[in-house]
């Protein structure tokens, strides 16, 4: 835990910050803090700064906190992933928040298992916890919003014209295609498609929509390893 994260709520009328759960622990047993320590804090959706350590014991740790810096900004960019099976949706979500990705629609594909689509994995509380985990290790505090999307057809028709709109739009896809530039120009689209790829019908309605189709090389990747791949190659 690179960045410990509170909600607004957890600040009392003393404007203390109480932390009595996993976080407490992490500080004690990880950190070894003791009163008079501080630690890297940010509220979720809000400004970083430090907390200084007031009490810390193995019932509640009370600090005293300094919000004196924004985040870092996210990268000028809207991921569309074909929903991954949820092992790896656990790791692509992480990633995500690590990265600094702006936004994520989670799209359905012929090549999606419908099995996916009923994983607690996509519970709303669920997705959140793993976009914090994202956000504590890379020391960011602004939670990415995250759509389902469950029907292709009516993502591709009626909502991707306007994400794509301004937008250098890309689709990440296996075959003979231009390589996926490096260094993106601005504000950027990103399409990644299952381990196998979408079907020509998905891969014509995508480039319809205004994406431009480009690729990785030969290799068939993970969709972890793609996307990490891309972004960095990317930004």
């Amino acid at each position: 835990m690179n960045l410990l994260l509170f909600s607004r709520f957890e600040i009392g009328s003393d404007g203390l910050l109480c932390i009595d759960d996993a976080r407490l622990q992490h500080l004690l047993e990880v950190h070894g803090k003791e009163p008079g320590d501080t630690v890297r804090i940010g509220e979720v959706n809000g400004r970083m700064g430090t907390g200084k350590i007031i009490t810390i014991n193995t019932e509640v740790a009370v600090l005293e906190p300094t919000l004196d810096r924004l985040p870092p900004a996210k990268l000028p960019l809207i991921l569309v992933l074909a929903l991954p099976r949820p092992k790896m949706l656990r790791r692509v979500l992480r990633a995500v928040a690590e990265f600094g990705v702006a936004e994520l629609h989670l799209i359905n594909s012929l090549r999606v298992e419908k099995s996916y689509w009923q994983t607690p994995v996509l519970e709303e509380e669920t997705i959140r916890s793993y976009l914090l985990q994202g956000l504590e290790q890379s020391r960011d505090t602004v939670v990415p919003p995250v759509s389902c999307h469950r029907r292709f057809k009516p993502f591709v028709e009626d909502l991707l014209p306007d994400l794509v709109r301004g937008r250098q739009s890309l689709l990440a896809h296996p075959g003979d295609h231009p390589p996926c530039p490096r260094g993106a120009d601005g504000a950027t689209l990103l399409v990644v498609g299952p381990e196998g790829g979408f079907i020509p019908y998905e891969v014509d309605k995508l480039q319809a929509a205004g994406c431009n189709t480009v690729s990785l090389g030969p290799r068939i990747l993970r969709v972890e390893n793609a996307v990490t791949a891309l972004l960095g190659r990317l930004f």
